[in-house]
């Protein structure tokens, strides 16, 4: 059946012209998807029964389904989602202590190959709808919290697991004005992080959007050499023409690109990378992430260990830039970052 999630207000209008309901009903059904997160068409009783048992007949509401939910130590979790076809997704509840946040998939797999990223691995499948993106944060919040209950501090969305989000642009931004609509989740797009590999002209396209998320860069090399073999999307847009697309972004008060640097033990930790980093950053008004290598058995790299991460820190730092290094969570789950590859178990690393 044809899935009702992601539809927009003028859209759901248009789907429900065919039965004759007056035009409130679609503010109805909006209202019962986005605010009360209702994926029960049977459950929505804002409208009329007759209306819910013929929309019933012919739509669903989201074919997502939970396949299984796997617990960390930590307390973060890992959903591993069934979408149409068949095809296998994975997003990831993050708890902390002064905020919660949701990592999404964009895409079921990836096509970009990086060499330090289980998604990467797995090869692409295609792109995800608006509405299994939608259906990722609402799924997850119902779990958490129970069915249109809104969490007490928000919730921050992170655009960080499967895929290359502006690979799959004009679903994403759909996703994205949608759950920031007042009328909806009413999620305010300052607690919207979209992290990309450097699609440079998607980051131009980002720019001009009215509505758009945080930018973060997946950056992890400060040399076109070393980066074209870790990130092979360098090799159609070299360091040159991603910073020059970070430069002429325009960014908002207190806002701040951030550039994610996963920590390669003897491959990208050393005190001449940390000065090239610098070097690369000046001007910027930017942020440094610091990431720890999330390991895989599958994968032949090693985390950089913590001493030479903090070493790394104090000298970017030191040097005037903000750096910050990123806890790791949900490891023993394969949940953490670089690690997701929809496993059904998982994995001895």
């Amino acid at each position: 059946m044809t899935e009702l999630l992601g539809q927009t207000l003028g859209e759901l209008g248009e789907t429900l012209r065919p039965f004759d309901v007056p035009s409130y009903r679609a503010r109805q059904l909006y209202y019962e998807m986005y605010k009360r997160r209702n994926y029960e068409i049977e459950a929505m009783t804002e409208l009329p029964k007759s209306l819910r048992a013929a929309l019933a007949e012919r739509w669903t509401v989201t074919a997502l389904s939970v396949v299984s939910v796997f617990q960390s130590t930590d307390g973060t979790r890992r959903y591993l989602f069934q979408a149409s076809g068949g095809t296998q997704i994975e997003a990831v509840w993050i708890p902390e202590a002064d905020r919660d946040t949701i990592c999404l998939s964009t895409q079921a797999g990836c096509p970009l190959a990086c060499q330090f990223c289980m998604t990467g691995v797995l090869g692409w499948q295609r792109n995800l709808t608006a509405g299994e993106i939608i259906a990722q944060v609402g799924v997850v919040l119902n779990d958490q919290y129970g069915v249109g209950r809104r969490p007490a501090r928000g919730v921050n969305l992170v655009l960080m697991g499967m895929g290359e989000p502006l690979l799959n642009y004009v679903r994403v931004m759909k996703a994205i004005r949608l759950l920031c609509d007042p009328q909806g989740m009413g999620i305010s797009q300052r607690r919207i992080t979209l992290s990309t590999a450097g699609v440079v002209p998607g980051i131009d396209d980002l720019a001009k959007e009215p509505i758009r998320p945080e930018l973060a860069i997946s950056l992890s090399a400060t040399t076109n050499a070393l980066r074209d073999q870790l990130i092979p999307l360098n090799k159609r847009w070299p360091l040159e023409e991603l910073l020059a697309a970070c430069r002429r972004y325009p960014l908002r008060r207190r806002e701040r690109l951030t550039f994610e640097y996963v920590m390669l033990d003897g491959i990208n930790d050393s005190d001449r990378e940390a000065d090239q980093l610098v070097r690369l950053l000046q001007g910027l008004r930017a942020k440094v992430n610091l990431i720890p290598y999330n390991p895989s058995p599958e994968l032949p790299f090693r985390s950089s260990p913590m001493k030479r991460i903090l070493q790394f820190q104090a000298r970017v730092r030191a040097r005037g830039i903000p750096a910050f290094i990123r806890t790791p969570r949900g490891r023993d789950i394969d949940a953490a970052c670089g690690q997701l590859a929809a496993r059904a178990t998982v994995s001895c690393s």
